[in-house]
């Protein structure tokens, strides 16, 4: 304001009516000469101030790292397709999988929840619990008075409804295949502004499977079968899965692409073992959720007693793998050029280290 008087002050002494031309208002044709005079410069005072006030209110938006104004933070496109825009960056943020903590923070980003996990990073261990990755608990959820939630793909969509009915906004991620994730940190960039952040983590990630794949150039192209082992049985894991996706990255042939998916479960396919003998595959690798060692145990003596699993090259030849959970049962997030290496290093550890 102090500048528009000033400028106010450097124009006026021009156009202003002036002592001698008050008096001569007395006359007809001076008077309305003067009066003439003295509109002009109110129309220009009141055409300057709304000017001022124009260029005020402009103050008001948020401008973007191209420059240009935005009445909002972000539009992001979400893993269920949906558009999703935040007015302003996020400051409460709850995710409902373990798996996305490191790739937010990598992005400048941090959470007031999580859920419980044996794998936590040590900066998310004292926020709040919002209960198990597979029930997670809406009221602790709330509890935590978010203003955005990440929601898990595939595990936890029933929470959206509930939590956009409260005034919530949900990002809805999925961390199965590389490409999911280089989604997953192109989105948390988005989330907290950093979007150079973002481009960085994503070509370190690519640099190192670079290196990876550069280790095991010229070695034999292997024909893989993937089986998730649970307490409720076997199933096998497409390209769409975690360990499936490496195995392609790796550019090996996963024997099961072909078969159909499951409806509930996309990235994953029925087993059979007659499909599983007929595949012929020269490697096995078998993840799991539960007890690791147990698995182990039983899968062994299913291997021994019954013939035919001798007839499968991978098990004849003791190509039978074992996945850490840590990287293949729950996305291995910024991980999966280590996961990329541990199942590189299993077939050639000559020439890859874990």
């Amino acid at each position: 304001m102090k500048d528009l008087n000033k400028w106010l002050a450097q124009v006026m002494p021009a156009n202003h009516v002036t002592q001698p031309e008050l008096g001569a208002l007395c006359s007809p044709y001076q008077g309305r000469r003067g009066l003439h005079r003295g509109l002009h410069v109110l129309m220009l005072g009141v055409l300057v101030l709304a000017l001022a006030l124009l260029a005020g209110c402009g103050g008001t938006q948020s401008t973007g790292s191209s420059g240009t104004s935005s009445a909002f933070h972000a539009e992001i496109t979400d893993d269920l397709g949906r558009t999703v825009v935040l007015d302003k960056r996020p400051e409460r943020i709850v995710v409902t999988s373990a798996s996305f903590l490191e790739p937010l923070a990598a992005v400048g980003g941090d959470v007031v929840g999580r859920p419980d996990s044996k794998t936590l990073p040590d900066f998310a261990k004292d926020k709040a619990s919002v209960g198990k990755v597979y029930q997670i608990d809406v009221e602790k959820v709330l509890a935590c008075e978010p203003d955005l939630v990440i929601v898990n793909k595939g595990m936890n969509e029933k929470l959206v409804d509930t939590l956009e009915g409260n005034g919530i906004q949900t990002l809805v991620v999925s961390g199965k295949t590389y490409a999911d994730v280089q989604h997953e940190i192109s989105m948390f960039a988005q989330v907290t502004g950093e979007t150079a952040k973002g481009e960085q983590v994503l070509s370190d990630m690519d640099a190192q499977l670079a290196q990876v794949k550069e280790q095991i150039k010229g070695q034999s192209t292997p024909r893989v079968a993937i089986i998730h082992s649970t307490t409720n049985g076997l199933s096998v894991q497409l390209p769409g899965s975690i360990a499936g996706s490496v195995a392609e990255l790796l550019g090996w042939t996963n024997t099961a692409a072909d078969l159909t998916p499951n409806k509930k479960h996309p990235d994953t396919a029925p087993y059979s073992l007659e499909s599983l003998v007929a595949q012929n595959p020269d490697v096995l690798f078998i993840t799991s959720m539960g007890d690791i060692e147990a698995i182990k145990a039983s899968m062994t003596q299913t291997m021994q007693e019954n013939p035919a699993w001798q007839t499968i090259p991978a098990v004849r030849d003791g190509r039978v793998y074992y996945l850490p959970q840590n990287l293949f049962l729950l996305s291995p997030g910024l991980h999966y050029p280590e996961a990329a290496a541990y199942m590189a290093h299993c077939l050639y550890p000559e020439a890859v280290t874990k």
